[in-house]
Parts: C-alpha cells; structure tokens; sequence
C-alpha cells in the first residue's frame, strides 16, 4: 500500500510559470493585456483557427458563442447526457431549451442517430463533447448540421491539440471553447478560450466578455488607450487577466512534452491492467488523436467480483485518488423539468454505473502508475 495519497489531479507548475507571473506582477499591468494576447496568438497556432479569444472559462465561450450566434427563447440546442453541468446550464442561461441526448457505447460520445432523431423545427444549434480528449464523429455531426442548417458549437474542455482525421479541434464547427481549469491538461488555474474563423462571431464574442464595450476596451488605462468607451450592448465580465495567461503561456508551450507523458503513462497503466476480469480499459476512435485526459476503466461488477462504488472507495483506503465522469445530467434534479430520464438515454446510464476515472497526468512518476495498477489487480483478481 502507498504511504502518502496520490491524487486524481495535480497541475505540472515549473520555474517559467513562476517566473511569468512574478513579471506581470512587477509590471504593474495585471488584467487583460499583452500576456493575454500572447496566450491568444498560441491558441491560433495550436488549432489553426484564424480567431481566438482568451476568457475566464470554457464555459463563458459557451454561454458567449450561443450569444453571439443569437440564440435564446424558442430555440433548442441538442447536448449529450454525458457530460459537466455547464454545457447545459449556457443551454438555459440564454433562455434556449436544451434536448439531451444519448452516447455511444465504445467512447461515450454523443450519438450522431441520437442526433438526428432529436431534430426539430425548434432546433438551432448542436454541442458535442468531445470527451476524455478524443474527437467526436465529427464529419457526420457536421453533415447532419449541414443538412439541417444547425450551428455547432464545440465543447472541448478535454480536447485542446486534438486532431479529427488529422484536422484540429478548434477549426470544424461554428465556434470550439477550450477549458484551462486547473484539472485540464494545459492550466492557467481558471480559464479558457473560444476560438472560430468567423471575424464577426470572434468580435462580438470579445465585446460580450467585456461588458459590451467598445473594441480594445481593456486599453483604457494604458498609455495607447482613451478614457473614452460606448457600451454597444450589454455583455457580461469574462476576460481572461495576464496573470492567468502569464501561466497558460509556457504551459502551452510544453504540450507535446506534457501529451508524451501522458502517452506513456496511459500505455503503461493499459499493460498493466490487461486481462484482469470485469476491467475494460480506455477504448480509441480511429479517426482521432487521443491526448489522455482521462483515463476511464469500465467495472463490470459481475465478473471483477466488486462494485463500481466499492472499488472507489477500497482505492481510497490504498491511498489512491479517483473520479467519475460524468455523473449524466438526467440524474440531476435541476434538469427533471427538462423530461430527462434514464429510459431516454440507457447507453449514458449504464455506462456511469461502471466507470472510474484513474489518475493520469505528466507529475505522476512510473511508480505511481503502478501503484495505481497494483491495487486495482490486488482488489480485482480473486
């Protein structure tokens, strides 16, 4: 048994972040500013999108981009059942009524026929998931938008760098918000972006973030700006500071280093736990990338001989930290008004009886893996 508690999620913070935000301290500019606009300029690298906007989450992106596409009252927007509360919560914030949808059984993401069986008059817009760092099928979720003349509005809170039949997420729908939440891959504690190709669409997001003020709103205080703005439509306050960017920027920078680690990490723990009864290791997409952000066992009660619940808890005892994602949105009372049942989606119900997410992240050492693997046989095997 370890000796001291590994967690399900610790950042990687070396020396450049450090140093980065002891700069933007001593240069006494701390709000949204050059740093943020650096982080921005590496978004559009990374993805190949033409426009990013740097913001305080990925959910603002969300809620921003259903906005900005002028979605609202009388609109639906289709969601998968699994997945975080805030890819519906942006759903009813801007008044739209979200339709939830069941996934599919290899990879849990949301069903393209699930889709389409879901399409109204009413229906506006489409947020795949694309989780755990894999794409969703997203040639077909394009086509059925294209069909139907639906916006898609991508959810990659797990998915920044990932790659759909060699394209980068960021580039395929209407707009793509990234999350840099402290548990994701690449951090800046809290934060996020939205990044699309459409000028207008990445304008009015950034003016929307900022209170609805006037372009280059966050210069009025520098010595370029003008103490003069207009508000040209009121908006809410989700800018990204370059105290955040300030650690997003080298974070970025040593992705590839970061998704090697994790590569090897997942590949060891997937050795480790083959052939154990009732434990289904992470399963791929053909036509994507896989960055780990998660690294999600099945239990299979029957044959591993211990329940999905009990195999969390005696990993605790072993001094090993888990998750579950997601616990599905027809299991929360807030979304009951919604109709959502497990009846509706039965694939997102049993697979969150099953699954456990594993830690997996580049400050893990080899031994840690093993740790991890160690007592997941120990608990297992008969």
């Amino acid at each position: 048994m370890r000796q001291t508690f590994l967690p399900y999620n610790l950042p990687l913070i070396g020396d450049e972040e450090v140093a980065g935000v002891l700069k933007v301290l001593q240069s006494g500019w701390l709000t949204t500013g050059k740093r943020a606009q650096e982080f921005e300029a590496l978004i559009r690298e990374i993805t190949g999108a033409r426009y990013a906007v740097a913001l305080n989450s990925c959910t603002a992106g969300l809620h921003l981009s259903l906005l900005a596409l002028g979605i609202g009252p009388g609109d639906e927007v289709i969601v998968p059942d699994m997945t975080f509360c805030a890819t519906i919560n942006v759903v009813i914030h801007v008044g739209a009524t979200p339709v939830v949808v069941d996934v599919t059984r290899d990879t849990y993401h949301i069903d393209p026929d699930a889709i389409e069986c879901a399409i109204t008059p009413r229906t506006k817009a489409i947020i795949p998931v694309h989780y755990a760092g894999q794409a969703c099928d997203m040639d077909r979720i394009m086509a059925i938008a294209k069909a139907h003349k639906l916006y898609v509005v991508e959810d990659a809170a797990h998915s920044i760098g990932v790659t759909h039949r060699g394209r980068q997420i960021g580039t395929l729908g209407n707009t793509t918000s990234f999350s840099f939440y402290v548990t994701k891959n690449v951090t800046t504690a809290e934060g996020g972006a939205v990044t699309t190709d459409d000028e207008a669409l990445a304008d009015r997001i950034r003016r929307l973030s900022l209170h609805g003020i006037s372009r280059d709103a966050w210069k009025r205080y520098s010595a370029e700006g003008s103490w003069y703005y207009e508000v040209l439509e009121p908006g809410w306050k989700c800018n990204l500071t370059d105290l955040a960017a300030a650690i997003g920027i080298p974070q970025l920078r040593r992705m590839p280093a970061f998704y090697k680690r994790r590569d090897e990490l997942a590949a060891r723990m997937t050795q480790g736990l083959q052939g154990l009864p009732g434990i289904t290791t992470p399963r791929g997409r053909p036509d994507s990338s896989n960055i780990w952000h998660l690294y999600v066992i099945e239990v299979d009660a029957a044959k591993a001989g211990i329940s999905r619940d009990e195999l969390i808890e005696q990993l605790k005892k072993r001094n090993i930290g888990t998750s579950v994602h997601f616990i599905p949105l027809h299991r929360h009372p807030a979304y009951r008004p919604y109709g959502l049942s497990a009846a509706r989606c039965p694939v997102a119900e049993e697979v969150f009886t099953r699954i456990i997410s594993l830690p997996l992240y580049p400050k893990m050492t080899d031994q840690d893996a093993d740790d991890v693997v160690e007592a997941v046989r120990e608990l297992v095997t008969p």
